[in-house]
């Protein structure tokens, strides 16, 4: 099949859409596909990649946007560009945004008569803090906008089943096939991190936190920061790293107690190692879906220690790889002192990246190659066009 994805995002810009969206181009060449992707302009991007065409972008609008300091923002190409992209021979089409990526799917789906697929990746009213807008009003716009776009394309699907509740408050009341996002196990079954330790001037014998994501307002930093620091009382060797940047950085970096190191960002290329340097992985968020950074960790052998939020019961399995609590730090620093008993530490490990396999790159790969078999086989629905 000659695949077409149009992203708002991608690589070099570090997010799980990003990743992913790299992961799969992976697999599904590695299954014979052409892929292309139709991807913003990024100011780090390579001199040269295969199958990826570049769009214009703004880092402006992406500043007045709230969008982090990566993520730049597409603009609608002109007729120009438009008529030197490869699109009219595309089987089908993916977006994973129901702005302008996704309609310009829309819109180049008709020049090459090909059906659309739509990942539903964010629950968008946990980031209206960023619209320069109040957030009724931002709510109020932005839930039937997406349920109108779910209607208008041909296959939708989630990562996990908070987004199809999510969709099903917006108003869509279509087909949703779950559908999580993919890791390269390979990678991370190599991985070693004693080296990322010693980076750090973290012993070997020391039990080790981390958390590895974006530091933004809806990660609810201070909350980990505070049990972590409870956690601590009782285990005085405690160590947290907190990999990443954003926004919240400073100020969580400024109030963090003993026993805490901000490492920055690390390329993606040092993620499994990374991770394979913890014990176990913290997250206070309440707002996550199903992050690349939760399934990365599971399948470095770092069991979950997370607040209650729908990735957390789409992904942990109480007691076989981790542990779900309360967002409060008590209850976040009791899960992590159970966590890290050494008399269940290992199984849990162990726990984690069994838990992990069902979502190798391969087999996520050969099932997104059925949901495009599948939706080109029932053809171009009519639905698209209705409102």
């Amino acid at each position: 099949m000659r695949i077409g994805i149009v992203t708002a995002t991608y690589l070099p810009s570090r997010n799980g859409v990003a990743t992913s969206t790299a992961l799969y181009a992976r697999g599904l060449r590695a299954l014979g596909h052409e892929v292309r992707i139709f991807a913003p302009r990024h100011p780090q991007e390579p001199a040269h990649e295969d199958g990826v065409y570049r769009l214009n972008s703004s880092f402006a609008g992406a500043r007045a946007l709230g969008a982090p300091a990566d993520y730049p923002v597409m603009l609608a190409p002109g007729p120009l560009l438009t008529s030197r992209l490869p699109l009219r021979d595309l089987d089908v089409l993916h977006t994973m945004h129901p702005f302008l990526a996704g309609r310009l799917a829309l819109t180049w789906s008709r020049l090459a008569n090909a059906p659309v697929v739509f990942t539903a990746h964010t629950q968008y009213d946990q980031y209206l803090h960023y619209a320069p807008m109040p957030k009724r009003v931002g709510r109020a716009m932005l839930r039937p906008h997406v349920a109108a776009f779910a209607r208008r394309v041909d296959t939708v699907l989630a990562p996990g089943r908070a987004m199809v509740e999510m969709l099903r408050e917006y108003g869509f009341g279509g087909e949703v096939g779950l559908f999580p996002n993919p890791v390269d196990l390979a990678a991370f079954r190599q991985a070693r991190g004693q080296a990322f330790r010693a980076e750090y001037g973290v012993p070997q014998d020391v039990p080790l936190v981390m958390y590895l994501g974006r530091l933004a307002p809806e990660k609810n930093l201070e909350v980990m920061l505070r049990a972590f620091a409870q956690a601590q009382a009782s285990r005085p060797d405690l160590r947290l790293l907190v990999v990443g940047d954003g926004p919240s950085r400073q100020e969580a970096q400024a109030g963090a107690p003993q026993g805490v190191t901000f490492t920055g960002p690390v390329p993606y290329a040092r993620v499994p190692e990374a991770l394979a340097a913890a014990d176990a992985f913290m997250t206070a968020s309440t707002s996550e879906v199903l992050p690349m950074s939760m399934i990365e960790a599971l399948a470095a052998g770092a069991p979950l220690v997370a607040a209650r939020s729908p990735a957390a019961l789409d992904l942990v399995q109480e007691g076989l790889n981790g542990t779900v609590t309360d967002a409060a730090p008590e209850g976040l620093a009791a899960g992590l002192l159970d966590v890290l008993d050494p008399a269940r530490l290992p199984a849990l490990q162990a726990g984690a990246r069994a838990s992990a396999v069902q979502y190798d790159l391969p087999t996520r790969a050969a099932a997104l190659e059925e949901v495009y078999a599948r939706t080109v086989a029932r053809g171009r629905t009519r639905s698209r066009f209705s409102r």
